[in-house]
């Protein structure tokens, strides 16, 4: 991991230098936790990583948080026994100090595209439809081949939607689909109200296009970007790949005898 400042801005910030008394963590999970698998169910979750993040919520006194794509009800099932704080689905759900906001004013994507992504999936082998309720996911991992097929289904499907209503998010191996209406920068946005986040300066590790948006917000709050595995201006640092914010994860957490992650 290189703790170098990229380009766009003087000076170098360590990750390890990081005051933990006054910052929340906030974590992306898919390619920046967790590795990347064929479908999103398939990941490996670490029992020595669950041990880390339950240590680390210990010592920030709850200022720790998923930032996730995925729904809260996934979140937990690959992570239980923790039930964390969370920004899940995008931002269209948040739970803090273990209770869930009341159901959010985002109506779910519209049966017509989820009628169409669903009739796609089901014509072409190892395309798979993951809906989310608020968004919907095509991945084509198991199906390289189809990445422009995938690409030009998607805008299709979404043409007779207005531009302002419908949000395109390609990612790895992945196109999904969701209203503009909520992501993960409101999301985080709406955590930084609660206690024991409040007043806290935010440390958010992210890998993929749908977390620039949480990227965009950490200057309101004086807080610090890390990518995984590409370099972005404005941010902080840089992990090569997902298995090094584990160890990360592990020193922070007073875990330094643990396996390798």
């Amino acid at each position: 991991m290189t703790g170098k400042k990229n380009e766009t801005g003087p000076g170098t910030v360590l990750i390890d230098d990081i005051n933990l008394s006054n910052s929340a963590v906030l974590l992306d999970v898919d390619g920046t936790i967790l590795d990347i698998a064929e479908t999103p169910l398939a990941v490996e979750v670490p029992s020595s990583l669950k041990k880390a993040l339950k240590r680390l919520d210990e010592r920030v006194g709850g200022a720790l948080a998923f930032v996730s794509g995925r729904p809260l009800s996934e979140i937990d099932f690959l992570f239980a026994p923790l039930k964390l704080a969370a920004v899940a689905g995008h931002g269209a759900e948040l739970r803090v100090n273990g209770v869930q906001e009341s159901e959010p004013a985002y109506a779910p994507i519209g049966a017509d595209l989820r009628h169409q992504f669903t009739a796609f999936a089901s014509k072409h082998q190892g395309i798979i439809l993951e809906d989310k309720g608020y968004s919907l996911a095509l991945h084509y991992r198991r199906a390289p081949q189809h990445e422009e097929v995938v690409r030009e289904a998607v805008a299709a499907a979404c043409a007779k939607y207005p531009a302002a209503s419908i949000e395109v998010l390609p990612g790895k191996a992945v196109i999904e689909v969701k209203s503009t209406a909520f992501n993960k920068g409101t999301g985080v946005r709406e955590l930084m109200k609660h206690p024991p986040f409040r007043g806290r300066k935010p440390v958010f590790i992210g890998d993929d296009v749908t977390d620039e948006a949480a990227f965009k917000v950490l200057p309101e709050f004086g807080g610090l970007g890390f990518s995984v595995g590409r370099r972005l201006p404005g941010l902080a640092g840089t992990f090569a790949h997902p298995g090094e914010v584990r160890q990360w994860l592990h020193r922070v957490a007073g875990n330094d005898g643990a396996p390798h992650p």
